[in-house]
């Protein structure tokens, strides 16, 4: 019985001092952090107290408009602490809020799903490069990779736009998404009685 418990207690100090050298990488939204799935698993594989992270990245997210998606980076240390970087929101997040839309276009390049001015453009950018990984970036930099994910998104960058304009402009685009909407919803249908 002794051997046994002696390989335990050396089994117990190996386990003790495992270190994660990749961060985990994930997206949590704002003061919604919650014990249950998908985060609870991936916090429970690196042995983080997951109450504790979860009291601690809500309470650092309070001031922030509830539900937001924020990209997260949690680096654990061999004494089960960890390091919580919490970034802006994601960039395509941002535009599609400036431009007043749910989501982008199915045609990037062929459709127009939302507009947006150029100073929204210059704000966006403004918080992004506040951002660890695009420290090194300067304004310029940034204001062009965010006209790329623009136009990935469907949203057009314009000078001024009108607010009368753009109000029927996002009607028109509503009846259009409806329509698309049907069109899928008809495919996966159809789709169902082939395979059944």
């Amino acid at each position: 019985m002794s051997k046994a418990a002696g390989k335990l207690k050396t089994m117990k100090k190996g386990m003790e001092k495992i270190t994660h050298t990749t961060k985990l990488k994930t997206n949590i939204p704002a003061g919604m952090a919650a014990a249950g799935p998908p985060l609870g698993p991936m916090l429970g594989q690196r042995a983080i107290n997951i109450a504790a992270f979860c009291k601690d990245f809500n309470t650092r997210t309070a001031e922030m408009k509830e539900g937001v998606p924020l990209p997260c980076r949690i680096s654990v240390n061999s004494d089960r602490s960890y390091n919580l970087v919490i970034h802006s929101p994601p960039a395509t997040f941002l535009l599609k809020q400036a431009a007043g839309i749910q989501r982008g276009a199915m045609n990037a390049g062929k459709e127009v799903s939302g507009m947006i001015t150029l100073k929204h453009l210059y704000e966006i950018a403004a918080i992004k490069i506040q951002d660890p990984p695009n420290a090194l970036l300067t304004m310029q930099q940034m204001c062009e990779m965010l006209v790329g994910i623009a136009r990935t998104c469907g949203i057009k960058i314009v000078r001024d736009l009108k607010a009368e304009d753009y109000a029927v402009f996002l009607e028109e685009r509503r009846a259009v998404v409806e329509a698309q909407r049907r069109e899928l919803q008809e495919k996966r249908e159809a789709k169902m009685l082939r395979t059944g």
